[in-house]
């Protein structure tokens, strides 16, 4: 198992949808976006950090969107599909694993921050190209499929004063 050092490069991708509900089921309250990315770079030197929304037109939606441009991040939206009989669906992980395919080939560490165990072999193949595949999420709303696959897990329930927001 490799360590971290300040010389890698690292891209994070934030799977937002996930952490939100995540926080709001098991807290009650939001997710701190800002200390995510600060833990997840770790004095390393980010190369790109991405953070995948859904569009649900919602109040206040923009200037959260606003909010984590202005912490660092790339924002990528979609629009939340409503299908015919009313189910909603909205993911983004297709365009997450295929943006880490994308990516990892250009840094040494992978940030994943989303507990979907789907995430599982995406984790294990970055790893057979030589990145260090990390996941930052809550303990106990994270796939134990994804575990096995990680270098490195923080578990945002240990920590919840650094990771959520304070009501």
């Amino acid at each position: 198992m490799t360590t971290k050092h300040d010389n890698q490069r690292v891209a994070v991708f934030v799977d937002v949808q996930n952490m939100y509900y995540s926080a709001m089921n098991l807290y009650k309250t939001k997710v701190n976006f800002e200390s995510i990315l600060r833990t997840a770079v770790s004095n390393r030197k980010i190369i790109r950090a991405f953070a995948y929304v859904i569009e649900a037109d919602v109040k206040g939606e923009k200037n959260f969107h606003d909010r984590l441009t202005k912490i660092g991040f790339e924002v990528k939206s979609k629009e939340l599909q409503i299908f015919y009989g009313g189910a909603k669906k909205g993911d983004w992980d297709v365009g997450i694993a295929m943006d880490v395919l994308r990516m990892a080939p250009k840094v040494d560490t992978i940030v994943l921050v989303s507990g979907d165990g789907d995430f599982a072999d995406l984790l294990k193949y970055v790893k057979s190209l030589g990145c260090r595949a990390e996941v930052i999420s809550f303990g106990k709303t994270t796939s134990s499929r994804l575990l096995p696959e990680t270098d490195d897990f923080i578990d945002m329930s240990k920590d919840t004063k650094k990771f959520l927001i304070k009501q």
